[in-house]
């Protein structure tokens, strides 16, 4: 019996299946609340069939009974008791946000992810462009931080403000029980809207002809103004967005191809809504079954991430059979299920999803050919920013910056690895900022709790010590000192980039518990990824080219050129081969 206490990573495939099933609901039954007692039952009108069957741009009508929910526009949920969701306004800035910054988070020296590579980084900002926005912050109501005389911070950028978060404009009398929330600027459901825009206006921007979205002749997205890629959402850009946005925008197109030939009456919406509907799933598939699996690299954990898309009878059984039981045969075409309460992100899921360490500062893009270092330059992050990026996709070609991507390696998700180009970053509106510092910050504006009580709320043990809290004897001494010997106080990404993660793990077990609850909901709650995940929404083709298609098929269906560099690789996010090994 004294193993069934050991935690669920040490008790084998079978245990630790068993108990990650136990943990995922209890999290259903008492992690999952709602912020938005106000939720419109009506939405704007469309024709009826295309609701039913398509994806409406501002996210309306995935859930016909209650078609506000999720869309663009909606307050962001909780994970934790409403009541343990308001800021504590005493201690908003202590300590110091930007001292938080330098002590603890600045890099001293990359720190790989010695199991994946920089893809990763690509891939999950590129998600969560699509998931969660909370739109502009306010130029004229800002937090100022203040900053100690050793302080290397500019003195033309001094005192240095932090912008606070928009404020939520849709409360009413019925609200003001409520912590303070949020609304997000897209729709929260799983639908590819960074690739496809959350409104009408936007999608018209980026759609061609024949159900397609615009790409030149070039094999490139076209740009705005300010040089930067147009697609659905383009802020916060960097060379990494340009290959995934552009690859996704490839695999759209050669999708409306194999529906047209399939199909060649269809209309150009048809053509579009099908397509949308198709990589959408695919995107997910790949996040669920490769993306989530390459980091955390644990038989127990990849047996349950595969079984949220496959069930446990694995990939190939009939999806018709067991429907309402999709442990078995997975959410893709089971039953829709909100969990007693209606779907949104939350968020605690949004401050998990922090992952800013994984990106390097330094970039050596590499030969394909010969994996010698492209004109011998090594450019810094500022240099593949924003405008910058269709320089570099100009310079090196993008099979050279795949093959760069897929053989380095991402950072890894610990205290001392934040980049320092994004700790003094200039925004493209001319502002210096410190995302460190905006990213503690944001956590204690929006009510997320600290560390130890995030911990407790989501049914994990408290630490009782800084010992407890990380092993490195260093970062005990450092956060002690910051903290002032009050392991309480300890600032959520603090907590979690210290923590000592489970074998094969690329972030901690606390981080995993938002995952365990919200990687199925996002499948069970969307009917697109659910009960409509079906031949007669998507086509058999469709069916098919989600389920036999993998993240190695995309980039080698676009860029032939990857074949070798791809060879016996059965996980892109993992590094690739290198030339000439």
């Amino acid at each position: 019996m004294a193993g069934w206490f050991k935690p669920w990573h040490e008790r084998g495939i079978v245990g630790g299946l068993l108990a990650l099933l136990g943990i995922r609901n209890q999290l259903r039954r008492e992690n999952l609340y709602d912020t938005e007692p106000e939720l419109e039952k009506k939405a704007p009108p469309g024709p009826e069939d295309r609701r039913r069957r398509a994806r409406m741009a501002d996210g309306t009508y995935n859930d016909l009974e209650t078609p506000g929910m999720g869309r663009v526009g909606a307050r962001f949920g909780r994970n934790v008791p409403l009541n343990r969701g308001f800021p504590d306004t005493e201690r908003l800035l202590e300590p110091s946000p930007r001292e938080v910054s330098r002590k603890l988070m600045k890099r001293d020296a990359f720190v790989p992810a010695e199991h994946i590579n920089l893809l990763v980084a690509a891939w999950i900002q590129f998600q969560v462009h699509g998931w969660f926005s909370h739109g502009p912050n306010q130029k004229d109501n800002q937090f100022n931080i203040p900053l100690e005389a050793d302080d290397p911070w500019p003195d033309s950028e001094r005192p240095m403000l932090i912008r606070r978060t928009q404020p939520d404009t849709t409360r009413t009398e019925e609200s003001k029980h409520l912590p303070p929330t949020f609304t997000n600027t897209e729709s929260f459901w799983w639908d590819s809207s960074q690739l496809y825009g959350s409104s009408e206006e936007q999608q018209a921007i980026v759609r061609g002809e024949g159900g397609k979205l615009h790409i030149g002749d070039d094999g490139l997205l076209p740009l705005d103004e300010s040089g930067i890629d147009i697609t659905g959402f383009n802020k916060n850009w960097w060379v990494g967005l340009s290959l995934m946005h552009t690859l996704f925008t490839l695999e759209h197109n050669a999708i409306c191809d194999r529906l047209a030939a399939d199909n060649p009456k269809w209309s150009d919406d048809d053509l579009f809504d099908h397509a949308r509907l198709v990589n959408a799933a695919l995107i997910a598939k790949i996040h669920t079954v490769e993306w989530t699996p390459a980091i955390l690299d644990h038989p127990g954990a990849i047996a349950g991430l595969e079984g949220n898309w496959w069930g446990l009878f694995g990939k190939g059984k009939e999806r018709t059979f067991g429907r309402r039981f999709d442990t078995f045969r997975g959410i893709p075409g089971s039953r829709t299920d909100h969990h007693g309460t209606p779907y949104s992100l939350t968020e605690e899921f949004v401050s998990v999803y922090r992952f800013h360490p994984l990106m390097p500062d330094a970039y050596d893009f590499r030969s394909l050919t010969d994996d010698t270092v492209l004109n011998d330059a090594t450019l810094a992050l500022e240099d593949v920013t924003g405008a910058e990026a269709r320089g570099v996709v100009n310079a090196f070609g993008m099979a050279n910056l795949f093959y760069t991507f897929g053989t380095a390696l991402s950072g890894a998700p610990v205290l001392h690895n934040f980049p320092d180009g994004l700790r003094e970053l200039r925004r493209r509106d001319g502002a210096l900022v410190d995302l460190a510092a905006i990213d503690i910050l944001r956590d204690r504006e929006r009510g997320v709790p600290r560390y130890n009580d995030f911990r407790e709320l989501l049914h994990l043990e408290r630490v009782t010590s800084f010992e407890e809290l990380t092993a490195n004897a260093t970062w005990q001494r450092e956060i002690r000192e910051l903290y002032k010997d009050d392991v309480d106080a300890v600032d959520l990404q603090v907590g979690l980039f210290a923590e000592t993660f489970p074998k094969g793990f690329g972030f901690g077990d606390t981080v995993f518990r938002v995952f365990i609850l919200m990687a199925s909901r996002r499948l069970k709650s969307d009917r697109f990824l659910s009960r409509d995940f079906t031949p007669e929404i998507y086509t058999q083709a469709g069916i098919d080219w989600v389920d036999n298609t993998t993240m190695v098929d995309v980039l080698k269906r676009h860029y032939p050129e990857l074949e070798a560099r791809l060879r016996g690789v059965d996980n892109a996010f993992t590094p690739w081969q290198k030339q000439g090994t």
